[in-house]
């Protein structure tokens, strides 16, 4: 009776293990023990020494993955070198801020179409918070949806959606445009909420709608004391088997990236965009790194095939 009694509760353990769901990374073909990295260089488009360096970063470089900004002057460019070139991996970066001084943007849809998303001068809104205060969620959708058809317009294979600021991640409202727009052109997407209550609310709404995001997102907030270099370091050391993504900005050390952000304290200034540029394109030593941590580059391509290929078919 005893040896019965084991062998029912070992059969029943081992139904409950093949019940559970698999992991992302076994979705993706690899083992639930696997550290799995995508590298997503943000900002193409939003000058010609970005446009630049990310290419350069995609093609000979760490980074696997970028992202276009259909509302910046240099879109045009970068999106004739990602039609022209079908191995390069982009998404979209959803755009509803125009927040630099020396240089601004409007919707892609104009002013008159959008009106609660720009300012007097018909720029998009200068901050998240404005964005939050005074625009409607249908325009915003409206918008959206115009920035990723204009990018598919332009030729290029979308790979994903994320967001320019988070600023569809941290209002309720409008977090449901961007999962609806996901769910429309069947993308995996970025989420990044900065208050810690989102976090599983909002992924079990991308689990609901069959959206695939990352399993953690690390923006590469620097210690005290800390180089950028050092950051990602430690970053790269301490990741979680899964699938992780890192977000970084590249760009060439340049006049014109020096004139557009100007003394920009954040990580996203010019002279911190030189230095990942350098980091994840030229240096020996993080792509050694990588090797003796055993990470496996990923892109979000693989994401969106995996994605439509487990989308139930009507």
């Amino acid at each position: 009776m005893v040896w019965w009694t084991w062998i029912c509760g070992l059969c029943l353990g081992a139904a409950t293990l093949c019940a559970q769901p698999a992991t992302l990374a076994e979705r993706l073909g690899y083992s639930p023990k696997d550290r799995l990295l995508i590298i997503n260089a943000d900002d193409g488009g939003l000058a010609h020494a970005e446009n630049l360096a990310t290419l350069d970063a995609l093609r000979r470089g760490l980074v696997g993955s970028a992202t276009l900004m259909a509302t910046c002057p240099w879109f045009p460019e970068i999106a004739a070198a990602a039609a022209a070139d079908p191995r390069l991996d982009f998404g979209v970066h959803l755009v509803v801020t125009s927040e630099w001084e020396a240089m601004r943007w409007g919707p892609v849809l104009g002013r008159t179409a959008v009106p609660s998303l720009v300012d007097a001068q018909g720029y998009l809104l200068g901050s998240v918070r404005a964005v939050h205060a005074q625009a409607k969620p249908a325009e915003v959708e409206a918008e959206c949806r115009a920035q990723i058809q204009k990018t598919l317009d332009a030729g290029v294979d979308v790979s994903h959606l994320d967001m320019h600021m988070h600023a569809l991640a941290l209002d309720a409202r409008l977090f449901e445009v961007y999962v609806k727009l996901a769910r429309e052109f069947d993308l995996p997407a970025r989420f990044l909420p900065t208050r810690d209550e989102l976090w599983e609310v909002q992924r079990a709404r991308f689990a609901a709608a069959g959206i695939l995001t990352a399993d953690r997102l690390y923006p590469g907030a620097p210690q005290p004391g800390e180089t950028v270099a050092d950051t990602w370091r430690r970053v790269i050391r301490g990741l979680k088997p899964g699938v992780s993504e890192l977000y970084i900005h590249v760009a060439l050390d340049h006049p014109e990236m020096q004139a557009l952000t100007g003394q920009e304290p954040m990580r996203t200034g010019w002279r911190d965009r030189a230095e990942e540029y350098r980091l994840f394109t030229t240096d020996p030593g993080l792509r050694r790194l990588l090797e003796i941590e055993g990470i496996k580059l990923i892109r979000w391509r693989d994401l969106r095939d995996l994605q439509r290929r487990e989308r139930p078919k009507p």
